[in-house]
């Protein structure tokens, strides 16, 4: 546990749970989609569905997806601001068997048509986990800087990503692999001890059978 878990994120209110947890899962999820987003739908489950109106997870959400962070000034006012922007959003209740009781499940279209969906939950002091990625299981919280890479699953990738990233110096905390099914799409994710210079994510994003490359920066 660190001072931060300890006195809490800044933030605009009222709820660490409901609006900043609401404000990085909505922001991790535009920059998995790495495009402008057009359209969002977004599924609230447990007690983000009954009183999202009331904390302001649904305007916290918004902010996140138009890339806004849990202190920024315009959170309040984001649902205007999105609608200024071309950005059409929906909200409904939806049921998830054992999710975490603060979950929203974000699906956005971008600009240029591409796609993406997060499931992820606010799981307190405006802490998240992210449970899955376009469908396939996932395992992030966000408290480390994250790279995340959807590849085609093949041999040598995870070598060539791991011995890239030692070439930067840059330390693995956590990885975890995702495969629903043997050589198609593979999610690697990645928590990183430190940052990961842009030369970094440039050389990964040029690496053979990489689809994407998604870096969070923690803080």
């Amino acid at each position: 546990m660190n001072i931060f878990d300890i006195v809490g994120p800044v933030m605009i209110g009222p709820s660490s749970s409901h609006t900043a947890g609401a404000c990085r899962i909505g922001y991790a999820a535009r920059k998995i989609l790495a495009d402008t987003p057009v359209r969002a739908e977004i599924g609230l489950a447990g007690s983000f569905a009954q009183t999202y109106k009331g904390h302001g997870t649904d305007r916290a959400l918004i902010a996140g997806i138009l890339g806004m962070k849990p202190d920024d000034d315009r959170l309040p006012d984001s649902m205007a601001l999105a609608a200024q922007q071309g950005l059409e959003f929906s909200f409904k209740a939806v049921k998830l068997p054992k999710c975490h009781p603060n979950t929203a499940v974000i699906r956005l279209t971008g600009a240029s048509g591409n796609t993406a969906e997060v499931e992820g939950a606010s799981v307190g002091g405006g802490n998240i986990l992210i449970t899955r990625l376009n469908g396939m299981e996932s395992a992030f919280t966000g408290q480390s800087d994250t790279l995340i890479i959807p590849h085609r699953d093949t041999p040598g990738v995870i070598a060539t990503i791991t011995q890239a990233l030692a070439l930067y110096g840059v330390n693995i905390g956590n990885f975890k692999l995702t495969r629903p099914t043997k050589g198609e799409m593979a999610i690697m994710t990645i928590e990183v001890d430190g940052e990961v210079s842009h030369d970094l994510v440039t050389l990964l994003k040029k690496q053979p059978n990489v689809a994407q490359v998604v870096y969070l920066q923690a803080h």
